[in-house]
């Protein structure tokens, strides 16, 4: 689903050059969890802007179910943004006076989707996330990990093939954190590739597989000891 080769990302080469990705080379299969972890200024978040057709590589090649997206023009990669790649960002980027349904709903206008046919879909997204119960509710009338639901349906509602997720449990509680991460471990189960940003191991053991970068390059990969994410206890409409 996902191959880079020798991926570099320099910023103001022609002046202090800064480089925050070198030379890095990595496969994600479809279907697969991953994590990504490094400490700050170690180019994760670079290289997932990258994977996210958010910014481009100064060089090397990145191809993204099979098309190598070098060679896509800036119209096409909107639309390969838009229908392949769901995102979910740590700060959940909802419109404050739209209701939950309005937030899922936004990327299918881009999709040219009929308005009863985005109905439909946003509300079987929030269903998926446990959200059916606050269709009208407004992002200041929700919890952090209500919010992040949304988030997370918004993500989902054009079925897109990879999600990828930028520190997603960050500004969470802990428990909280383990049911959103609930929600992760049941996409993943039903075939969504996955790849997730965090500073907190505790986050990526529920992944397959984590992706350790250090100064812009990839020092090592583990498996976790478990991966596999139990139904955390009590309500989950947090």
């Amino acid at each position: 689903m996902i191959r880079v080769e020798n991926l570099s990302k320099i910023y103001r080469p022609d002046t202090l050059p800064v480089v925050a990705l070198n030379g890095v080379t990595v496969s994600i299969a479809a279907g697969e969890y991953a994590a990504i972890m490094g400490p700050s200024g170690s180019g994760k978040s670079t290289f997932m802007n990258i994977l996210g057709c958010l910014d481009k590589p100064t060089s090397g090649s990145y191809w993204l179910d099979g098309e190598e997206i070098s060679r896509v023009s800036a119209e096409d990669l909107a639309l390969i943004r838009n229908a392949k790649i769901g995102f979910v960002f740590q700060n959940f980027n909802l419109l404050p006076r739209m209701t939950a349904l309005r937030n899922v709903e936004l990327p299918m206008l881009y999709a040219g989707i009929s308005k009863i046919q985005r109905h439909e879909q946003a509300r079987e997204a929030l269903e998926k996330v446990g959200m059916q119960d606050r269709l009208d509710h407004r992002p200041a009338e929700l919890s952090g990990g209500q919010n992040q639901r949304v988030a997370i349906a918004r993500s989902l509602v054009n079925r897109p093939k990879i999600l990828l997720a930028d520190e997603p449990t960050g500004n969470l509680d802990s428990r909280t954190s383990e049911e959103i991460m609930f929600i992760f471990s049941q996409l993943h189960q039903e075939g969504t590739t996955i790849v997730l940003v965090t500073h907190e191991y505790d986050i990526a053991r529920h992944s397959q597989r984590i992706i350790h970068f250090y100064d812009g390059a990839i020092a090592r990969e583990e498996q976790p000891f478990s991966s596999a994410a139990k139904k955390p206890e009590g309500g989950h409409n947090q």
